[in-house]
């Protein structure tokens, strides 16, 4: 029992560290889940405590994104569930646009948690094919997020091996990627309606008047009150005919009142526009409680 106090403790004092220093705040994060995946990235170094792995850290400045990368994983490709993105693009899509009555209004994207960019890549391809590259280059903006700095210096680039575009048919490849020496490059025309920057789901107010948000298989690492305050800032953010979409892995909304199912299957939903903004507030006001009790004075 002992033993195992001391473990908690020096766990906590490595997310202390990590927050302090890297400003990676674990607050809202499954705590069984992120001490496994530390673990495992000790592990590969053969550090057998946290104690000696905090030590670790403030000697070898390159491993925290390894170790950034093996808590978050940040494992994503182009076109993932590609059923899902099928049914987006032909029930969702044309229903967004439809509500833009004229050119000059825009269309907003938020892909929250984007990772390397893959996602952000393929709803601009989605979106370029309904519309058209000049309609898309005059109407969309994509608000691409993530809290990893070095993902996000990833996905600014655009550039992607050829193993990694093997779920994009050939003609979409051929359309909206260009070689660049050994990889494929997405057009830097279209790039330009696709804004990368870090934003912390947990402490960032959300991106506003969005038509569609993305959040595919982020939510899962939060605890139960955190998925709270997270959706009930995804409610705000989303116009009243906007739609949420989310990873096959999420299945937490069916009892928050947010939001409406439009497919389960493939984790599409539409915003519930009469919501009493007293719920919204009570759900928010829950997980700041939850968080001051669990960390008084953080």
């Amino acid at each position: 029992m002992n033993s195992l106090n001391v473990k908690d403790e020096m766990f906590e004092a490595l997310l202390e560290y990590l927050q302090q220093n890297h400003g990676f705040h674990i607050t809202g994060y499954k705590r069984p889940t992120i001490m496994r995946r530390v673990s495992k990235r000790m592990k590969m170094l053969g550090i057998e405590d946290f104690g000696r792995y905090t030590d670790y850290l403030q000697v070898h400045k390159e491993e925290f994104p390894e170790l950034f990368n093996t808590i978050l994983i940040n494992v994503t490709s182009f076109f993932r569930d590609p059923e899902a993105w099928d049914y987006l693009a032909k029930a969702i899509i044309h229903k967004i646009i439809a509500e833009k009555k004229e050119e000059s209004h825009t269309i907003k994207i938020w892909n929250a948690g984007c990772a390397s960019g893959e996602e952000s890549y393929t709803i601009a391809m989605v979106l370029a094919e309904a519309l058209g590259d000049d309609v898309f280059r005059r109407m969309v903006k994509i608000y691409a997020t993530d809290i990893d700095e070095s993902a996000l210096a990833q996905a600014r680039q655009g550039t992607y091996k050829a193993t990694d575009l093997q779920e994009i048919s050939s003609s979409l490849r051929e359309k909206y990627f260009e070689p660049a020496e050994d990889n494929f490059e997405f057009r830097r025309d279209l790039r330009r309606s696709i804004l990368f920057g870090r934003h912390d789901l947990l402490k960032d107010p959300p991106i506003s008047k969005l038509d569609l948000l993305i959040c595919r298989n982020t939510l899962m690492y939060f605890n139960s009150a955190y998925q709270k305050k997270v959706v009930a800032n995804f409610h705000f953010a989303l116009n009243d005919k906007g739609y949420l979409f989310l990873g096959k892995s999420e299945l937490l909304l069916s009892h928050y009142n947010l939001f409406t199912p439009v497919d389960k299957r493939y984790r599409i939903f539409s915003k519930v526009r009469n919501v009493n903004s007293r719920d919204r507030l009570l759900i928010l006001t829950q997980a700041s409680y939850h968080e001051a009790v669990n960390h008084p004075g953080s």
